[in-house]
């Protein structure tokens, strides 16, 4: 009998393809050990590496009838495993940038619910200001910021002069001015007081 140990890679490879379990066994043995610490290195994970590893075996000998060795085992081996460890790193920065990508929509999401919220609660803060206007300000406001008229049409279609106009505006901008902002103010003391 053959001690399989003095065997040529080559002479291994002609056994494997003759189905022959020992000659498997010897290339395993031979070429494990260094191929998981040359996938290890270049994947940072030993488990990962060994997964790697397992499945390249795996695949050895389920297609070993139907592989072609143009070099050496060795560097078939070497370059099955390299293949390998590229597409495990390609995955894994897919991944990452999917994980990335879904972060980055849930934190917008988020913000924009935040956004809109503070949006509503703005508008409210704006309609109660104008509600507190007097009736020929707050017209003078809208024709001015709604219909986005010009003093002298404002003037012209209310019968004023263009001074009273630009006071009244002028008016109910401090106005709104000064009510958002004790509005904001009094929202960020709550927002505050309670988280």
């Amino acid at each position: 009998m053959i001690d399989i140990k003095l065997l040529s890679d080559n002479e291994l490879f002609i056994l494997l393809k003759q189905d022959d379990h020992h000659a498997f066994t010897e290339i395993y043995d031979r070429y494990a050990v260094t191929l998981a610490a040359f996938a290890g290195s270049r994947l940072y994970h030993l488990e990962v590496a060994r997964d790697l590893l397992h499945d390249l075996f795996v695949k050895l000998w389920e297609d070993r009838h139907s592989i072609e060795i143009n070099t050496n085992l060795k560097t078939y081996l070497y370059s099955a495993v390299r293949y390998k460890v590229i597409d495990k790193i390609r995955e894994n920065l897919i991944r990452e940038k999917h994980a990335a990508k879904e972060q980055v929509n849930k934190t917008t999401q988020q913000y924009t619910a935040q956004d809109q919220l503070e949006a509503e609660e703005l508008q409210k803060s704006i309609d109660k200001s104008l509600e507190a206007l007097p009736r020929r300000t707050r017209q003078i406001f809208l024709l001015s910021r709604t219909e986005h008229r010009s003093i002298s049409e404002i003037a012209k279609i209310l019968n004023l002069s263009e001074q009273t106009v630009k006071n009244q505006l002028s008016s109910a901008l401090k106005h709104l001015r000064t009510s958002i902002n004790n509005n904001l103010l009094a929202g960020a003391m709550v927002y505050l007081w309670f988280h």
